[in-house]
């Protein structure tokens, strides 16, 4: 089978979780004996073209746009233009896989031109994010969404949560939609054994402190404040031996600016962007890892910290309750509720024991529902029913 995946980020261009996701997918495709060319934007100085683990990967140049829509709008003409020349040039694609809607309208237009099946995964919405659609930009990409979900042969989703939120927010028939987790290398969370672990560590705590931490973007719909809300009771109930570590780019002044009216800036740390390789060295040295989101369609942090073998504290929102199963692999609290979060992080504190099978269950919960490679399988059995129908019809 001869695919042609279109995705906005692929590293080294990393903006969210869709670039660690077809990094890790199509790999595992390609064992399969599928032919994938992936198609993304260009970054610093990665190759125009390269082989990364099997998959043929075109970086392609984007015209400067005046705002963020427009510069989207360069970026699908030129992978519109790119990929019609690349479908002439290496003859018949089997599928287009688009994944989300900023590649929307060029998977669309190669769909039409060439009659290729689309199928597009749907990360995340924008209903969801914003807990509704309330102004014209939303709407626009709102629209965007529901015109890539009725334009697809198939529509592939993170969680049950997400296959519900598609189907009720963007009108797409539920039995259109397909359900196929994220997943993660486990064997990627490896460490150097020469570290030093005691000299690293004390860059971010003292020897007597535990050590909680949020990794992601710090944004409203990540709840970032509400964990911030819940760090006095925890300093109380923990005789001030706890340090809060916030890993990520985005604003935070009003996030540090909240920390100094509650009084505890001092037992707050604001890192900035962490490279990958050093936050594998900081999670060894973690004592939790909390993800309070207030929407999240799958939360593939929360994967992360599995494999990293940090026992996770997460809200209830979106698809994490059934990424995370509460009290068996890590600890589920009611979302924006600081009391039920700051409980969920004592339970792991006050509890090693506990919370060591937590890591346990977790990691081994990694090989059994997010393995990669059986992920890839589910995936290719979308493909296989997209290309049987699509047999089956004249276009």
């Amino acid at each position: 089978m001869k695919l042609l995946v279109l995705t906005w980020e692929f590293p080294p261009r990393i903006v969210g979780g869709i670039a660690r996701h077809v990094a890790e997918l199509y790999p595992e495709l390609v064992k399969l004996e599928h032919e994938v060319h992936l198609m993304t934007v260009e970054f610093g100085q990665a190759p125009r073209y390269e082989v990364v683990d099997g998959m043929k990967v075109h970086r392609l140049p984007v015209a400067p746009g005046h705002d963020f829509f427009h510069w989207v709008g360069n970026m699908n003409e030129s992978l519109g233009r790119q990929g019609g020349k690349l479908i002439l040039e290496e003859g018949r694609f089997d599928a287009i896989h688009a994944h989300d809607w900023l590649v929307g309208s060029s998977a669309i237009a190669l769909k039409h031109h060439f009659k290729i099946p689309l199928v597009a995964t749907i990360h995340a919405t924008e209903h969801g994010r914003h807990n509704g659609i309330y102004s014209d930009t939303q709407r626009y990409v709102h629209q965007c969404e529901k015109h890539l979900t009725h334009e697809a042969w198939r529509v592939i989703v993170c969680t049950d949560f997400m296959r519900r939120e598609v189907e009720r927010t963007l009108n797409t028939p539920w039995n259109k939609i397909d359900v196929v987790y994220n997943g993660i290398r486990r064997e990627k969370k490896y460490i150097d054994p020469t570290f030093d672990y005691l000299a690293f560590r004390r860059r971010f705590a003292a020897d007597d402190e535990k050590i909680v931490y949020y990794v992601g973007r710090m944004s409203h719909e990540k709840g970032v404040a509400t964990l911030i809300q819940a760090a006095p009771a925890i300093l109380q109930a923990m005789e001030n031996r706890v340090k809060f570590v916030f890993i990520g780019g985005g604003q935070t002044a009003h996030l540090q600016q909240q920390v100094n009216h509650l009084g505890i800036g001092e037992k707050c740390y604001f890192t900035g962007f962490m490279p990958d390789d050093e936050l594998d060295r900081f999670q060894t040295i973690a004592t939790c890892a909390v993800f309070p989101s207030l929407y999240e369609p799958f939360g593939i942090v929360a994967l992360e910290s599995f494999a990293a073998r940090v026992p996770v504290v997460v809200s209830n929102a979106g698809g994490f309750p059934e990424v995370v199963r509460h009290g068996q692999t890590g600890i589920v609290t009611w979302v924006n509720d600081s009391q039920s979060l700051g409980q969920g992080i004592l339970d792991v504190l006050k509890q090693p024991d506990y919370a060591q099978s937590l890591v346990n269950n977790a990691y081994k919960d990694l090989e059994r529902r997010f393995n990669w490679f059986k992920l890839a399988q589910q995936t290719e059995a979308v493909y296989g029913r997209v290309l049987h129908e699509r047999s089956q019809v004249e276009w």
